[in-house]
């Protein structure tokens, strides 16, 4: 008996799919696929996809240990069921001609799919030759995604490695009811526009236990996302969790109910970041909650950017329309690596509204840091360091009666 306990032990373990849902296996094997780091698998994933997407009950595509290359891949829904499992026990990997995914844009992508779980696997984007290519003003394509989830629902993501993606790693767009969870994602400190993660267009996004090392935006939230929820994220280099930019078009949809919770940031660019491109716009961006941060020597721990305008394009002075309101920070402490710690770099013709600061200690080569506040307007409580600068709501109303400000 213990022998035939031990023999089903051994099964879980080595083959863990086979209990992952009670329903049909389908490996990319079967479908033709060859580990061998060279020849394109694409085909062979489509086919398996097509296998479980057209299962009338839960099943599952499995991807075993081995180097699988991938050119562009579209899985597309709706499915015949809605629990399909993507088991990855192998490497992902990108080829390192670039000019492949320019069309596409992604190395994989989901669409219109719903109560998909992607679980494990390592992804490789190769992304260095592109990012040479962009360092050296070339005639570069923007990049491909690593992988891409669009229009769908009831998704979970867990435990992925995402290296050296040539562009954003994960992205979340148009999707609801989205759960991630023990990420692992690394590139390049100096690679180009690599978010970790990227949310737009989304509702009732969780994203937690995570460990972020990139050249942009560890986490990026774009317009039209709603109710997400990030907890325990591990940042750094990057250029930490941002909200935004928003307010590209002069019509977009806001951002609110924004939690962003125990998070710590290590020699990142920013900490804590919300930024808006200085031109009308009908965006905004209210119901962020700041709760719980922890800065390593991290250039800007707190700030908000409404005159973001790269290259002076299309924005030089303007002011941003993006009406930025009820921002919380609580609990915030560490060290700065620029003497200003707090920049609330506001929008003239849209004042920031209810910022709340509290129990806030950031520092400056152990010496009290400063902070610095434009058209910026709230109140704080507790023990704030450096002082807070943010003008009452009374200043605002006063303002807006003698024609300076206006909301």
């Amino acid at each position: 008996m213990m022998a035939h306990k031990s023999f089903l032990l051994s099964l879980v373990i080595t083959l863990p799919f086979l209990h992952l849902v009670n329903g049909s296996t389908f490996s990319i094997m079967s479908y033709g696929a060859k580990a061998d780091g060279v020849t394109d698998n694409s085909a062979a994933f489509l086919k398996a996809w097509s296998a479980a997407c057209s299962a009338s009950q839960a099943a599952t595509l499995y991807v075993p240990s081995g180097q699988f290359l991938l050119h562009p891949a579209l899985f597309s829904g709706p499915c015949k069921n809605s629990k399909i499992i993507v088991q990855v026990d192998g490497n992902l990997i990108a080829s390192t001609d670039y000019k492949l995914y320019g069309a596409a844009g992604y190395i994989m992508k989901f669409n219109n799919v719903k109560g998909l779980s992607f679980q494990g696997g390592y992804i490789d984007g190769k992304g260095s030759a592109l990012w040479a290519c962009k360092a050296g003003k070339g005639n570069c394509p923007y990049g491909a995604r690593s992988l891409v989830f669009s229009n769908s629902r009831d998704i979970t993501l867990t435990g992925l490695t995402s290296v050296n993606s040539e562009l954003f790693h994960i992205v979340i767009d148009t999707c609801t009811n989205v759960k991630v969870d023990g990420l692992k994602i690394t590139a390049s400190s100096t690679s180009p526009n690599t978010d970790g993660i990227h949310v737009e267009q989304s509702t009732g996004v969780t994203i937690t236990n995570s460990n972020i090392k990139t050249g942009d935006d560890c986490i990026s939230i774009g317009s039209g996302t709603q109710n997400l929820w990030i907890e325990k994220i591990a940042c750094g280099p990057g250029h930490g969790i941002s909200v935004g930019s928003l307010g590209k078009t002069a019509n977009e949809a806001g951002v609110q109910n924004v939690t962003v919770k125990d998070v710590v940031f290590t020699g990142s660019t920013n900490g804590l970041r919300i930024k808006s491109w200085a031109r009308s716009s009908t965006g905004f961006a209210k119901g962020i909650v700041f709760d719980g941060a922890t800065m390593n020597n991290v250039a800007n721990p707190i700030i908000i950017d409404q005159h973001y305008c790269p290259n002076n394009q299309g924005c030089s002075n303007q002011n941003s329309g993006v009406k930025i309101s009820q921002v919380t920070y609580n609990n915030i402490k560490g060290t700065s690596a620029t003497q200003v710690a707090v920049d609330f770099s506001c929008s003239a013709s849209a004042p920031c509204q209810g910022i709340k600061m509290s129990n806030v200690q950031l520092t400056y080569k152990g010496n009290p840091a400063k902070a610095s506040c434009d058209h910026a307007f709230g109140s704080s409580s507790g023990s704030v360091s450096p002082p807070s600068c943010l003008k009452s709501s009374a200043s605002n109303r006063r303002l807006l009666g003698l024609g300076l400000s206006r909301n």
